[in-house]
């Protein structure tokens, strides 16, 4: 696998298809030129009228061309913005990504924001703000948005001015990077999970929960000096983590491996 170096410079879909083909998932140019024909039909739902124009693309997005989620929502295709543009076929933060590329197209200010556990949409319509759900295009209350929070969180959770604020395009890559490296590991695909946090690292170096995560796919792969570094480096960074006396407990189980296999 070559090594593909993340910068700041984003560009959606290019980063997203272009991470794709570096993992090994899709190629790039046919999801690239699938994109270039919805991007050129979608101008002809331009209206004048902002609230038309935004049920126009809805409209035409789920029913018209089919877009709807996965159904192995949890799979690598659903979280591969390559799949999702050929097949039609995706999870929220694919399908919303869309949504907000081709709500550009169309002078619609539609927002991509990160709920915990699920990407809905935002736009802000005369003067009000309002809430989408990326999967079926229906508007969605503060008290959807809330039970969405409590459904990830526990029934306690509050819904918080964080969790309904716009993302850059940045933070958008990060979060399909974290799920196609969670379906990487439900499909046992170690060796590109391990590459979607080697990739997550370049751009948020002081995630120690990276480095953990990073060990326990280490460790499937056999990588037993690598698993123990980052577990080392999670403990030396976050003495004070909740889960700091298991990762310890973890590492001295490691070591006790490593001293018998060498």
């Amino acid at each position: 696998m070559a090594k593909l170096q993340l910068d700041d410079a984003v560009s959606i879909p290019e980063t997203a298809f272009e991470l794709s083909e570096h993992l090994g998932f899709s190629r790039a140019q046919p999801a690239l030129w699938a994109w270039y024909e919805i991007a050129g039909s979608v101008l002809s739902h331009y209206v004048v009228d902002q609230e038309v124009r935004l049920q126009r693309l809805l409209n035409w997005f789920y029913n018209d061309l089919g877009f709807q989620a996965r159904e192995d929502y949890f799979s690598v295709e659903a979280a591969d913005l390559c799949y999702c543009v050929l097949k039609r076929q995706g999870n929220s933060t694919t399908l919303a990504t869309l949504l907000v590329l081709l709500a550009k197209q169309l002078d619609l200010p539609l927002e991509a924001v990160l709920l915990p556990g699920q990407t809905v949409l935002r736009i802000l319509l005369n003067d009000k703000i309002r809430y989408f759900d990326s999967l079926t295009g229906k508007e969605l209350s503060r008290h959807q948005l809330h039970s969405l929070v409590r459904g990830e969180l526990g029934n306690a959770a509050k819904l918080k001015p964080s969790h309904i604020k716009p993302v850059s395009l940045k933070r958008l890559i990060s979060r399909m990077l974290h799920e196609l490296k969670a379906g990487c590991i439900v499909s046992q695909k170690f060796e590109q999970a391990m590459e979607c946090c080697n990739l997550l690292l370049q751009w948020h170096p002081d995630d120690v929960h990276l480095n953990r995560e990073r060990a326990f796919i280490a460790q499937q792969l056999g990588c037993i000096k690598v698993a123990m570094s980052d577990l080392q480096h999670f403990i030396d960074n976050s003495p004070h983590d909740p889960v700091i006396e298991l990762v310890k407990m973890q590492l001295k189980e490691l070591s006790q491996h490593s001293q018998i296999y060498h």
